[in-house]
């Protein structure tokens, strides 16, 4: 007996061991390939919160390889892994919107008016985030504008391909729009909100409607800082900050990947810009440049590269990053001139930044009123900490 039980303690501490030693050997690699640059407010927590995602990802590849869960399916448990509580302020409902689910968030105050409706598309990659993810800001929306506020929860990659999670995001506005008045809401003030690949998908859904005579006409779209093109991945912001937690430049290309096919086969080639035809970067480089961009953002390290051309096998696979409701900063003038009022932030130390200030001018060239703001010291992710006691960031807030 005692034997066993030594045999026992031992394959524990062994295992326990291991576990230790991968989680030290992510973070060394995360401290080699991360930057953490001087203008970051706070630079240490947003290291620990670096780690705590690198040590929870390790964990799900160890429960992977044991076949207790898949790796994916952990991280997203752990991400979303909040206990819901009553809010004083609001009535709360799960429902669904054509087979689509929602949380319906409506002020409990009575209203002398229609309220304004709010569409939320939470962020993740495509890959990642849920209705759970992003509950307390869209309590706090909510609460603090007295709006009734939709969150979607769309299907996510790679079980789902592009473009469910885009017409999951379509559908549920739609019937959102055509029942405006079962829920008190002002058919003139609804608007389109989402962050990062939320973003997206709340400037797919806005380009879709602009032209629709049949719903009332949305109010404004709310993109914070959102992905919006895959067509160049070595634009500024993308070089200066490709090491910048919380989203690196190749898991940014990685997602999207991720969210068009299913796998991140070809990301090399995404990388280095050689997965687009040269007919096709010239149709589009006068929306998708560096020269777009203003020169007080291209100090911090930038060099101009030259995109290699691509083999026909390797379009075939990523052809469809040419379509706008994928890709957004690619639609034509016609539909961007018919898109309402747009507010865009975006955040310094942040891969997509680029892919903001692109759209916004696109937006102002074709006489859409845009507000924008930047946060110097911000980076991707920042809104979602916004509440959090010991991880918030002032920027976030």
């Amino acid at each position: 007996m005692a034997v066993v039980l030594t045999v026992l303690v031992l394959f524990v501490a062994g295992f326990l061991a291991a576990i230790i030693l991968l989680v030290i050997g992510a973070i060394n690699f995360d401290f080699s390939n991360s930057e953490i640059p001087p203008g970051v407010n706070q630079p240490a927590k947003l290291r620990i919160i670096h780690i705590i995602l690198i040590c929870t990802a390790v964990v799900g590849k160890i429960l992977e390889n044991l076949g207790i869960c898949t790796q994916l399916s952990f991280v997203r448990y752990m991400q979303g892994r909040k206990s819901l509580r009553a809010d004083p302020k609001l009535f709360i409902e799960d429902l669904w919107f054509e087979k689509v689910p929602v949380r319906i968030y409506q002020p409990k105050a009575p209203s002398a008016s229609q309220r304004r409706g709010v569409m939320f598309f939470h962020g993740g990659g495509w890959v990642f985030g849920s209705l759970e993810t992003h509950e307390e800001l869209c309590r706090f929306i909510a609460r603090e504008s007295e709006s009734v506020v939709v969150s979607v929860g769309y299907r996510l990659a790679p079980e789902h391909k592009y473009p469910a999670a885009y017409e999951d995001c379509l559908n549920a506005t739609q019937h959102f729009l055509q029942h405006l008045q079962h829920y008190g809401v002002d058919p003139a003030r609804v608007t389109v909100c989402g962050d990062s690949a939320g973003g997206n998908l709340a400037a797919a859904v806005s380009q879709t409607l602009a032209g629709s005579s049949d719903l009332p006409r949305l109010r404004a779209q709310i993109l914070i800082y959102p992905g919006l093109q895959a067509l160049d991945f070595n634009l500024p912001s993308y070089q200066q900050n490709r090491g910048v937690p919380l989203l690196f430049r190749e898991r940014a290309a990685f997602y999207m990947l991720q969210y068009l096919n299913g796998n991140a086969t070809k990301l090399e080639e995404v990388l280095e810009g050689s997965h687009i035809s040269a007919d096709i970067k010239l149709k589009y480089q006068k929306w998708v440049t560096a020269d777009n961009i203003p020169e007080e953002f291209k100090v911090r390290g930038y060099k101009p590269r030259v995109l290699l051309d691509c083999t026909s096998e390797v379009f075939e696979t990523v052809k469809r990053f040419c379509e706008p409701s994928l890709c957004p900063l690619l639609a034509e003038d016609t539909i961007i001139q018919q898109l309402p009022e747009s507010f865009i932030l975006t955040c310094e130390y942040d891969v997509l930044r680029d892919d903001g200030l692109l759209y916004k001018k696109r937006l102002e060239d074709n006489g859409v009123r845009v507000t924008w703001y930047h946060l110097e010291d911000g980076f991707h992710g920042i809104l979602n900490s916004f509440n959090s006691d010991w991880f918030s960031f002032p920027a976030g807030k």
